[in-house]
């Protein structure tokens, strides 16, 4: 990939993950678990249910600043470095993307199918409260973009890294 595409490729996931960090801080600031649970039907059902939502987008916030910090020094050095950027990239994708959507405590999951017909693609598995539906349906649309954007450090990065180190 040319250094210049390259460049503005983790410019964009940047700018994008700052973003996500920013909303979901917010967030996790501002909400607790004791007042999602008050607002759900079912107190002991959604418990667990919202302990594992929040844990998630937890883990989410620190792997997305470690990723957005990443890629700040990726772009702020004098000189840049492809060979960062590209591993930088990868970590975004791998830790990042990946982690949104596939929760660990799988409380939503994506149908790829749903975004095709122009339906949010992320199906919850309980009802949940209205800020954190329009949280992640938000989200979901960033991931989406990066997803689509660093597919090709799915299996490629992979695969340059494996030929070089057997050079």
């Amino acid at each position: 990939m040319p250094e210049t595409q390259l460049k503005e490729i983790c410019e964009e996931s940047y700018n994008r993950l700052k973003k996500v960090c920013m909303e979901l801080e917010k967030f996790l600031n501002t909400t607790t678990l004791n007042a999602l649970v008050q607002t759900s039907p079912d107190p002991e059902q959604y418990e667990p249910y919202y302990r594992d939502y929040l844990s998630d987008f937890r883990h989410l916030l620190v792997n997305c600043e470690n990723a957005y910090e990443k890629l700040g020094i990726c772009l702020r050095r004098a000189r840049f470095n492809k060979e960062f950027a590209e591993e930088a990239l990868y970590t975004v994708y791998h830790t990042c993307v990946n982690m949104f959507f596939y929760p660990k405590g799988e409380v939503y999951e994506e149908d790829g199918r749903n975004s095709y017909t122009g339906r949010d693609a992320i199906i919850f598995h309980k009802e949940v409260a209205p800020n954190l539906k329009v949280l992640t349906l938000g989200l979901s649309k960033v991931f989406e973009y990066l997803r689509d954007e660093l597919q090709y450090y799915e299996t490629d990065y992979v695969t340059m890294k494996r030929m070089s180190a057997t050079r």
